[in-house]
């Protein structure tokens, strides 16, 4: 869809969308009939909401035993003026790099970062701080979930 206008919902859509959030791998028949709708309906707004991109994907989320093997972190990164482009070129060829987000406030990316090992993180940090145009970085590594409603977007 090339149209930007935003993709109205209504409460069906909402519901849907929650109840997949919680298992995307649930089958159109079970999810028709925790709705109470057809099969057929579920069908068809799966549809519209994946063509619209209101859906992008469907993925999978790690158990906290595989995430614990590791260390995760988010560092805020500024960037000097116009170098924003090849800064986001060159963080998106590290595989570490999980998300990278464009962000309001004192930085300009903030980027989830996975590591093996503290030393893996701290090459990585060293690799991400000798980026041309990155100006600072700031850290803070994840000690533990408490509210995990899904996978960042």
């Amino acid at each position: 869809m090339s149209d930007s206008r935003p993709v109205a919902l209504d409460e069906i859509d909402r519901q849907l969308i929650s109840l997949l959030q919680i298992n995307a791998r649930e089958s159109v028949a079970t999810l028709a009939r925790q709705l109470g709708i057809a099969r057929t309906t579920v069908t068809s707004r799966l549809a519209r909401l994946e063509k619209t991109k209101v859906i992008s994907g469907y993925g999978v989320r790690l158990g906290q035993r595989l995430i614990d093997g590791g260390l995760q972190a988010y560092v805020g990164i500024k960037v000097q003026p116009r170098s924003g482009k090849d800064v986001v070129r060159r963080l998106s060829a590290m595989g570490q790099v999980q998300q990278l987000c464009a962000v309001s406030g004192e930085f300009d990316y903030v980027a989830w970062l996975r590591s093996d090992s503290p030393e893996q993180l701290d090459q990585l940090l060293d690799q991400i701080g000798s980026v041309d145009g990155v100006e600072k970085t700031t850290t803070s590594i994840i000690l533990s979930s408490k509210v995990d409603r899904g996978q960042p977007v």
